[in-house]
C-alpha cells in the first residue's frame, strides 16, 4: 500500500517531523511554493501552524485532502465551514501551550511591576544607595486587582496562578463558569471588569464578533495607570483606540504579544508610544510547548489510517 502524502507548511519539531516522515510521503512547502503545487493533487494530509490560511481557495487546490492538522491551539486561520464543506477533518492541540502562555504572562507582570537592574561592575556606596533608592516597585501583586477577559483554558490557569501569588481576581466571560472552576475569581460584568482592574489580561477566541471588541467605549473605563496584556488575538483590540488611550494616559501600559496583522507594519499607531510594548508573538515559544503542538501529526496520521477509519465509523 502506498503511503499517504502529507504537506507541512510551517516548522515542526524534529522528533515529530521524523515520526511523520516514517509513515507518510512528507512534503515541506508553503502554498506559494512550486513544491506545494506539485504535490497538491495527491496530498491527503496538511499540517499548518499559525500563518497558513486554510480557506476555501486553498482547499480547492487540494482535491484529495482528508485532514488538516493545526500544530497549535486556536483555529483562527482555518475556515471550519469550508473544511466541513470539503469533508476535511480538522484537528489541533488544545492544551499544548497553556503552561507556556501562563508563564509568559507572569513574566510580563513581573516586568511591569518589579523594576530590576543588574550591575556589571562594583560601584561606590553612594551610587549603590542611589540605585536602590531609584529601583523600587510601586505595588506588590497582593495589593492589586487582576481582571481576566475570558475564563477559558488559559484564563482559568492565569486565575489560579494569580490567586496563589496574592492578586484579587475578577473576570468576565460569555458563559456561566461553575464556582469550582473559577479558582477563586469573581465574575463581574464587562464594564466593571474594565473599570475596576488594575491589570487586565485578555483571553478570548478568534470569532468574528470579537474583532475590535476592546475599543474606545471599554478602554475609556480603564484606570489611567492600568496595565493591559494581550496574548490572545491581535484582532481583539482596536489599535487606534488603544493608541489614543495610551497617549491620554501616559501612566498606563500595554503589553501586546499578538497583533493584527502579523508581523505588524510601520502603520501601526502603537509603535511610537513609549508605554506600548509590542512583542513578536512569543507566549508559546518554549521547547516543550512547541514539541507538544508538533505532535498533532499523530492525529493526522490516525485520520489517514484505514484501521482508524473503520474503528471510528
Amino acid at each position: 500500500m502506498s503511503r499517504p502524502t502529507v504537506i507541512v507548511t510551517e516548522s515542526l519539531s524534529e522528533p515529530a517531523t521524523e515520526w511523520l516522515a516514517a509513515r507518510c510521503e512528507l512534503i515541506h512547502a508553503r502554498p506559494e511554493e512550486l513544491a506545494f503545487t506539485a504535490a497538491q493533487d495527491r496530498a491527503q494530509g496538511l499540517v499548518v501552524r499559525t500563518y497558513t490560511v486554510v480557506d476555501d481557495a486553498l482547499l480547492n487546490r487540494l482535491p484529495n485532502l482528508r485532514v488538516v492538522g493545526r500544530a497549535g491551539v486556536g483555529l483562527d486561520n482555518i475556515d471550519l465551514n469550508a473544511a466541513q464543506a470539503h469533508s476535511v477533518k480538522v484537528c489541533s492541540t488544545p492544551d499544548a501551550n497553556t503552561q507556556a502562555v501562563v508563564e509568559y504572562i507572569l513574566c510580563l507582570l513581573c516586568d511591569a511591576l518589579r523594576p530590576r537592574i543588574f550591575l556589571d561592575r562594583p560601584v561606590k556606596r553612594d551610587v549603590w544607595d542611589e540605585i536602590r533608592s531609584d529601583v523600587v516597585g510601586l505595588w506588590q501583586m497582593d495589593e492589586l486587582k487582576l481582571g481576566i477577559l475570558g475564563l477559558g483554558r488559559i484564563g482559568k490557569r492565569v486565575a489560579e496562578v494569580a490567586r496563589a501569588i496574592g492578586f484579587e481576581v475578577i473576570y468576565h466571560d460569555l458563559i456561566e463558569i461553575p464556582t469550582s472552576h473559577r479558582h477563586g475569581a469573581t465574575p463581574v460584568d464587562l464594564e466593571t471588569l474594565f473599570s475596576d482592574a488594575d491589570i487586565l489580561s485578555i483571553h478570548v477566541d478568534g470569532r468574528l464578533e470579537n474583532r475590535h471588541c476592546v475599543s474606545h467605549p471599554l478602554l475609556s473605563l480603564m484606570r489611567p495607570d492600568a496595565i493591559l496584556i494581550n496574548t490572545s488575538r491581535g484582532m481583539v483590540i482596536d489599535d487606534g483606540a488603544l493608541a489614543a488611550f495610551l497617549r491620554a494616559n501616559p501612566g498606563a501600559v500595554a503589553l501586546l504579544d499578538v497583533h493584527d496583522p502579523e508581523p505588524f507594519t510601520v502603520e501601526n499607531p502603537l509603535l511610537a508610544l513609549p508605554n506600548a510594548h509590542l512583542a513578536p508573538h512569543l507566549a508559546s515559544r518554549t521547547e516543550t510547548a512547541m514539541e507538544n503542538m508538533s505532535w498533532v501529526v499523530r492525529d493526522v496520521v490516525a485520520a489517514l489510517t484505514p484501521v482508524h477509519s473503520e474503528v471510528t465509523q
